[in-house]
């Protein structure tokens, strides 16, 4: 950490070129006295990153910035409060600290947080950011988090853990016992400090794998930002061996779409199939993730298209997390039916389908864009179809 960048004569700098071409800055000569080009990039380029993502911390004066690397790495703020609003106690353990940002959320719901980073200098910055944003009941601890949790004579109400989902080689990962730290080689270390563990994963873990590889998982949240899962967040309470609660969030602009269900409930159901009525729904992103295709429907009353297509539909319109549209026509997978449609614009969906969405366009000529919306999918008698639809 180069206390340097610190100076005000740097801040400003960084401030008045937020959005300015970093080349251009890397290649002038030094602008600053003990402060190099690559160090102002970096700190130019973190920063920019922080805008959107951690706007708490873009709107700070005097932050120190890591890497951009650790910023595309970290929560965002709103993947953070939400894991804050799910637990609360006197103390928590980070065992993965990183930037920081999930800590400085949860140190709001809880009186005491330790924070652990093997990297000595992302631990610096972090312990510095949490004084100048006015945190004062988080400890930073510069070391192995499993390690200080193996020799602290402390319990905690919660352990936090976000494990890096790259081994030693740099690959990408899609297992837990491939992440650093190994989690399910850990439990049990972990279950003699805390009853309660929150874990971060990649949304492209496996929900069969994680449970496969955890014990004693009670919740799992999706969470998707406009559409777009962005983490999977695992609750363990040791002992506990009911069903698994599945719960699920789209989170927009406008408003969130919450979803929940038993994961067994889904293993047990029937879906109830139907020829497309007057409505069509397509669930968002999260409730896809946690694999809730029949779940869904039954909660909904609504019938689905075929078993394996996950889209339904309904006589009368309802409120669904996800897209509603109303049914125009219904017409076979077929090039002449398809030219009757004079469909020149279309925003195209495919389910079931064996075609890409780009082969389509290409295929019958149609640009992407305008208010028609087009689902080619298979019915429930093993037909392939498409639905023009409008958007509601």
């Amino acid at each position: 950490m180069n206390k340097n960048i610190l100076n005000t004569g740097v801040q400003e700098f960084i401030l008045e070129n937020i959005n300015t071409d970093t080349m251009s800055v890397l290649l002038k000569k030094s602008l600053f006295t003990g402060v190099n080009q690559k160090e102002l990039v970096e700190q130019l380029e973190a920063k920019k990153k922080c805008q959107q993502k951690l706007p708490t911390w873009f709107k700070t004066p005097n932050i120190y910035y890591p890497n951009k690397l650790n910023i595309e790495q970290t929560s965002s703020e709103t993947t953070a409060q939400y894991k804050a609003n799910l637990i609360n106690g006197n103390s928590l353990i980070d065992i993965t600290g990183g930037f920081g940002v999930d800590d400085y959320f949860f140190s709001q719901k809880f009186t005491e947080i330790y924070h652990c980073e093997l990297n000595e200098n992302l631990s610096k910055i972090a312990a510095y950011n949490y004084n100048i944003l006015g945190v004062n009941n988080i400890i930073c601890k510069a070391e192995n988090g499993l390690n200080f949790s193996a020799k602290t004579t402390q319990n905690f109400d919660w352990i936090y853990i976000d494990p890096s989902r790259r081994n030693d080689s740099k690959e990408k990962v899609f297992l837990l016992s491939d992440c650093l730290p190994n989690v399910p080689e850990n439990l049990d270390l972990l279950f003699n400090k805390s009853s309660n563990i929150l874990i971060k994963t990649s949304p492209l873990l496996d929900f069969t794998i994680g449970i496969n590889e955890l014990k004693f998982v009670k919740e799992i949240h999706v969470i998707a930002i406009q559409n777009d899962v962005k983490e999977l967040l695992w609750i363990l309470e040791k002992g506990y061996i009911n069903s698994i609660n599945i719960k699920t969030i789209n989170i927009s602009k406008s408003s969130n779409e919450v979803f929940s269900f038993a994961l067994n409930d889904e293993k047990e159901m029937v879906s109830d199939l139907s020829e497309p009525l007057v409505y069509l729904y397509e669930p968002n992103s999260a409730v896809l993730k946690s694999g809730a295709f029949k779940t869904v429907g039954n909660q909904y009353q609504l019938k689905k298209l075929h078993e394996h297509s996950h889209l339904y539909t309904s006589n009368e319109l309802i409120h669904f997390p996800g897209r509603s549209f109303k049914i125009e026509q219904v017409v076979p997978y077929q090039k002449k039916e398809i030219q009757k449609l004079g469909c020149s614009k279309a925003n195209i969906t495919t389910r079931n389908f064996p075609e890409t969405v780009a082969n389509l366009r290409k295929k019958h000529k149609i640009k992407d864009g305008g208010d028609v919306y087009m689902f080619f999918t298979k019915n429930m008698n093993e037909k392939y179809i498409v639905l023009v639809c409008t958007k509601i």
